[in-house]
Parts: structure tokens; C-alpha cells; sequence
């Protein structure tokens, strides 16, 4: 593998991700790289007439001018760092599909993916976004797993939860 000239960082706006995105700006510093940050905005189906006072495509340009600003100032920040970065925002049925298609479309050598731990019925009815970006990516990815709850903080919780009893 050659070094990465160009590093896919999704983002949730979720604390995992914003995680995985410091490692890949660590990773962009190191190799003299870019950055490409990029969210999925999910799609908004179509509504029944009788709910016609939901405007679905306002609502879906307003998630979308909020990732693109989210992602803007997430972008300054790596600027001021003197990390080159630039951002994609795009509109999914499938997040997984979606990270890769941007992937492709714009050459990334790299992926860097945090995981959210998502198990039991979600996990089998909606997939995970990493687990397929992972199994389908032509590229190398990175995956960061989150990290579980500490046995300590669990601990505390379940005596806590029995002193309650």
C-alpha cells in the first residue's frame, strides 16, 4: 500500500466519529495527506398527501445546510491546524453505500470508520454502516472500534441500581 493522499473521514456528528476523525487528521499530518469529510444525510420518503403539512424537502434541505455548515467549521478548525481538509455531504437510503460510493467518486485512499457498538434487533433489521463499508470498500479502512463501558462505570451502575432496590 502506498502512503494515502487522500483520507475519507464519515461523519455522524457523534463523539465515535468525531474520535475517528482525529485519527485520520493524525494520520493526514503524518503523510502529508487530505482530509475529506463526509456525512450522509438519510432520505426522506415521500409523505401521504394527508400530511401535507410536513414539508419533507424543506426539512431535508435544512439537515442538509446544517451538515454542510457542521462540516464547514470542522473543516476551519483543520485549516487552523494547517491540515488540508474539504467536505461532501450527501443523501442516502444507505449510509454504507453511500460512504462508498464517495469513496470511489473521489479516489480516496483511505478510509477511517469508528463502529457504535450497535447490536441485537437494530443491528439485524438496519445493518452496520461499518460492517458493510468494510466488507464492500475497495480500499484499506480503518476501524476504530468504540470503546465499551468501562467495568468500573458498569459496576458502579449495577450497585447502584441494586442499592435503589
Amino acid at each position: 500500500m502506498s502512503l494515502p493522499k487522500l483520507i475519507l473521514a464519515p461523519v455522524d456528528f457523534s463523539e465515535h466519529s468525531h474520535e475517528a476523525v482525529q485519527v485520520a487528521v493524525d494520520y493526514a499530518s503524518r503523510f502529508g495527506a487530505e482530509v475529506l469529510l463526509m456525512h450522509a444525510v438519510p432520505a426522506i420518503p415521500k409523505l401521504p398527501s394527508t400530511s401535507a403539512f410536513f414539508h419533507e424537502g424543506e426539512y431535508e434541505n435544512e439537515l442538509l445546510e446544517d451538515a454542510g455548515k457542521r462540516l464547514a467549521d470542522m473543516a476551519k478548525q483543520l485549516a487552523s491546524k494547517g491540515v488540508r481538509a474539504r467536505t461532501d455531504v450527501g443523501i442516502a437510503n444507505d449510509v454504507g453505500m453511500e460512504i462508498l460510493r464517495i469513496a470511489e467518486r473521489d479516489h480516496a485512499d483511505l478510509i477511517v470508520i469508528a463502529t457504535h457498538g450497535i447490536t441485537g434487533w437494530h443491528k439485524l433489521l438496519f445493518g452496520s454502516v461499518a460492517e458493510k463499508v468494510v466488507r464492500l470498500a475497495t480500499v484499506p479502512v480503518l476501524l476504530l472500534r468504540a470503546a465499551p463501558e468501562s467495568r468500573h462505570e458498569a459496576t458502579t451502575k449495577a450497585s447502584q441500581s441494586v442499592a435503589a432496590r
